[in-house]
């Protein structure tokens, strides 16, 4: 196992920006602000998307008729929180006509990268195929996802592994990374590698920064990242910003740390929502 960098380590502690009690707190919100935003509120949880795994995925603010969807992949490196702790923007986005999809995924190190990545791929499969019944546009999926959600959801935006799971090119509408890790490289000499267990070449297949460069067409995009944030998260979020989009900067969040920053999602009118909301088409 390669040696700890400490240079490295402290850029990607994301727990350095917040107290114990701080993080306490906010864990506590996402369960909380979970569970009041889908109570009453119409779908279908605890739907298996994936054989291989049996892992389970929650659909929340179906309507009438089909809906734009967006899919939200939780953080928590890898290896932590759970679908139950990511549906805080549920009721906001049901406000505006978007249904919300949370995916459970196999959690580090019980499984490995590769393997949390083949699995998320497979919940947007799900969307796309059997969304309809659930509900769903399968037209208009957007996947976005906090911190490793963010790498997470970049996973998606990349070309290169659609066709093994008999999808279109284009089956990503849009791409909202909050915070994300894109160039997994540098967390190999981490205490993070402590339970992804990654070497270089596996870290660089990874990486949705490098996977990029083969993506001839780029879906819509927002990168937003919290302005209270260790070192490495802003690094992360100009360059894949900047190489995804071509121009400016990214979305930086004022007054937000990096565990605070995703629960502006659950006000619809936060600078963060409706950033969100300009990825679908105007209700």
């Amino acid at each position: 196992m390669p040696s700890i960098d400490p240079a490295a380590d402290a850029a990607y502690t994301a727990r350095a920006v917040v107290s114990p009690e701080r993080f306490a707190t906010l864990m506590a919100r996402y369960r909380d602000e979970s569970s009041g935003a889908v109570a009453g509120l119409g779908g279908t949880p605890g739907i298996a998307y994936d054989d291989a795994s049996g892992e389970l995925l929650d659909v929340w603010g179906t309507g009438d008729s089909p809906r734009p969807v967006f899919v939200f992949l939780h953080g928590g490196y890898w290896r932590a929180l759970s679908r139950h702790d990511s549906a805080f923007m549920a009721r906001a986005l049901d406000a505006h006509g978007i249904a919300t999809v949370v995916p459970d995924y196999t959690l580090a190190p019980a499984a490995t990268l590769e393997e949390i990545v083949r699995q998320v791929r497979a919940a947007v499969a799900w969307v796309h195929r059997e969304g309809a019944g659930y509900g769903l546009d399968p037209a208009h999926i957007v996947v976005g996802g906090s911190s490793a959600g963010g790498h997470l959801a970049a996973m998606t935006m990349v070309h290169g592994w659609q066709e093994d799971f008999g999808l279109p090119q284009d089956v990503i509408a849009g791409g909202f990374p909050i915070s994300g890790l894109f160039d997994i490289r540098p967390l190999v000499r981490t205490h993070i590698n402590d339970w992804l267990g990654l070497d270089e070449p596996r870290a660089a297949a990874l990486s949705p920064f490098l996977l990029a460069a083969g993506t001839d067409r780029r879906c819509p995009a927002v990168v937003a990242v919290a302005e209270r944030e260790s070192s490495g998260f802003h690094e992360q979020s100009d360059i894949f910003h900047s190489l995804w989009t071509g121009e400016g900067d990214p979305l930086v969040v004022p007054d937000r740390d990096h565990f605070d920053v995703v629960l502006d999602l659950a006000d619809p009118d936060t600078r963060l929502s409706r950033a969100l909301h300009g990825l679908f088409p105007a209700k």
